[in-house]
């Protein structure tokens, strides 16, 4: 979901802004991009780094309409979005600068999703046109077709369509060096606050202008701008989890149902293995007894049981961590349909994705062994426990 989310809407690290001809005319755009990029390479050399035009239009269609994002992209250093997008029809390749029928400004082609194409009642090839208000109130248009129509992904889906970058400069009457944000994407998305408060203290150092940070989408903070007595530039520094903040409910509720789940197994887990010590121990209680009556000591007795529970717990967690892992691969490779359209938006796929992370796999063996082994503690002291003579005559 997260990668789905910040790959269509958000990188980890946002360098995104507005720019004010006068205080009420606001525009999602920053200028002197290449420096920009330059100076965000130099701060996370190793991570990807795309730039993204934004905008707000009215798409048309012979049949439909309906207002949508768009956002202006360079599909050739786009290699994240091509993993995220699954094509129905047409080619990502038709928003390429030399794809057949681009002009001497780019191409034309627009990238929707099945659902807007349903809406639009278009297919690969059929007409487009997009209409937009300029920062300067004047109204233009942009006549494109359609270049490809992909696989629904979550609300997503119905936000946002993707055009070249030279659509939205042409629209909006932009520069070459103009842009709507450079999205940088991180090796751990969790690096991001780090990084983002480093490329505040740097772009600061720069020169530039910076908008206090606030934990919002962009388009929510047009009111905020507009209200504020500056013009010209200010750069806006977010996180993913700003952009997609509206997501974080979602993602609570996974990480809450997560833990119920967990909580509730670790009891079973806990009950079934005191129960299952108590059984060892009572049908062992003559062997502990004749084991403590040839000399072996009450910490040797305690320490077997904690042993053979330590076994016990490393072995079953170990074969069920690999069921595990099998059955995660066997139903990401049967791509099972979500058939709910209200579990797609949610899930940000039309299919069920599920992630298989090495990292969880062995701190599930290694906690579930330490719980095992915790759980048999008392059941064990209870046998060290036991007097020889008391043991050698229990039936």
């Amino acid at each position: 979901m997260i990668r789905s989310a910040s790959t269509l809407m958000s990188g980890h690290v946002n360098v995104g802004g507005f720019y004010k001809i006068t205080r009420t005319q606001v525009a999602p755009v920053i200028t002197d991009v290449a420096r920009l990029r330059a100076r965000v390479e130099a701060i996370a050399p190793d991570a990807e780094m795309v730039d993204r035009m934004r905008g707000w239009a009215k798409v048309v269609s012979p049949t439909g309409a309906f207002h949508a994002a768009l956002s202006g992209i360079d599909i050739d250093e786009e290699a994240r979005l091509r993993d995220v997008l699954q094509v129905v029809d047409g080619s990502l390749d038709a928003l390429k600068a030399d794809a057949p029928g681009a002009d001497a400004q780019g191409s034309k082609a627009a990238l929707i999703f099945e659902r807007q194409a349903k809406r639009l009642d278009v297919k690969v090839g059929d007409d487009l046109t997009l209409s937009a208000d300029t920062v300067g109130g004047v109204r233009n248009t942009a006549d494109l077709r359609v270049g490809a129509i992909v696989k629904d992904v979550g609300s997503l889906s119905a936000l946002t369509v993707f055009v070249p970058k030279s659509v939205v400069r042409t629209l909006y009457g932009l520069d070459a060096d103009a842009s709507g944000a450079i999205q940088i994407y991180l090796e751990d998305p969790e690096q991001a606050p780090a990084v983002m408060l480093k490329l505040r203290s740097a772009l600061t150092e720069d020169g530039h202008r910076l908008m206090r940070h606030q934990p919002q989408p962009f388009f929510m903070k047009f009111e905020r701008v507009i209200s504020e007595d500056w013009a010209g530039q200010k750069l806006d520094l977010t996180t993913w989890r700003d952009e997609i903040a509206y997501m974080l409910w979602i993602l609570k509720g996974f990480s809450t149902i997560r833990w119920l789940l967990l909580s509730g197994l670790l009891v079973i887990v806990v009950i079934g293995i005191m129960n299952t010590m108590w059984m060892v121990i009572r049908e062992r209680t003559r062997e502990i007894g004749t084991m403590r009556a040839i000399g072996m000591s009450r910490a040797g007795v305690l320490a077997l049981f904690l042993l053979e529970a330590f076994g016990l717990g490393a072995i079953a967690s170990a074969v069920g961590a690999v069921i595990g892992a099998i059955t995660i691969a066997s139903l990401n490779a049967a791509e099972i349909p979500i058939g709910m359209q209200a579990f797609q938006m949610v899930m940000m796929s039309d299919h069920l994705i599920l992630e298989l992370r090495v990292s969880d796999l062995l701190s599930a063996v290694a906690s579930i062994t330490a719980i095992t082994t915790i759980a048999a503690l008392y059941p064990a002291w209870r046998a060290a426990r036991m007097r020889p003579v008391k043991a050698l005559g229990y039936l």
